[in-house]
């Protein structure tokens, strides 16, 4: 989603004050096929916890569609702003490889929904799957890692496609855009990512998990500052 932003600034094919919400329809539309082979693989492995997935799966739905709606009707400065804090977060969790003390079980109730409605929001707001919501949410509440990643794994599916749909079909088109989905960087990606996705792979092999964490962590400093600032300088 960040390099769709600095893509689409640098091309100049869309109004300066959507490519924000532009760059992240089309993460989303991208997210549900490059994320579907993850899913797969984590369901093949037998390692989904489906009872936390039928608990989460329609509120984080619910929070996701809703972001198609919302974050369009937000100033371009007030997303970014939102988009760079959030990735300040997620990369202090890469650096410091921080994870929540288990606290009980996943409520259920209101308590349970309003969990699963703001995780798909902040998803849907920022143009990612979830994972980095749904994987510490998960810890939090006394899954066992591996399954609370690989329940990420499937519910991010569901919540990418609802972000994309509400963000494509639930707002006007563009020129060059379905709603605020940009079909020619969401097909280009979407082909070249999948091909992709085995080298990246067998490259992520190589490296030892810490390190690995520990760069993208410093690369999503510099996206963060990057995003932060411009936020400040369209405010």
């Amino acid at each position: 989603m960040p390099c769709l932003i600095l893509l689409f600034e640098f091309a100049g094919i869309h109004p300066a004050e959507q490519v924000t919400v532009i760059a992240v329809a089309t993460s989303l539309a991208c997210i549900v096929f490059t994320s579907l082979s993850a899913a797969i693989t984590q369901y093949r492995a037998g390692k989904v916890r489906w009872d936390l997935f039928r608990k989460l799966a329609l509120f984080f739905i619910l929070g996701s569609f809703a972001a198609g709606l919302l974050a369009p009707l937000l100033p371009a400065a007030v997303m970014r702003g939102i988009i760079g804090l959030f990735l300040i977060f997620v990369a202090w969790v890469m650096l410091s490889n921080w994870k929540p003390n288990p606290h009980g079980e996943l409520p259920g109730g209101i308590k349970g929904a309003a969990t699963g409605f703001t995780g798909g929001l902040m998803a849907g707001t920022a143009g990612i799957a979830g994972g980095n919501v749904i994987v510490p949410t998960l810890i939090y509440y006394n899954t066992p890692v591996h399954n609370a990643t690989a329940t990420s794994s499937a519910l991010g599916v569901p919540i990418a496609l609802a972000g994309a749909v509400s963000y494509a079909f639930l707002n006007e088109a563009g020129s060059t855009t379905t709603g605020y989905v940009d079909l020619a960087a969401f097909v280009i990606i979407t082909l070249f990512a999948v091909a992709a996705a085995p080298f990246g792979v067998k490259l992520a092999h190589r490296v030892q998990a810490d390190r690995l964490k520990r760069y993208f962590g410093i690369l999503l400093i510099f996206v963060s500052a990057r995003m932060l600032y411009t936020a400040a300088t369209l405010a």
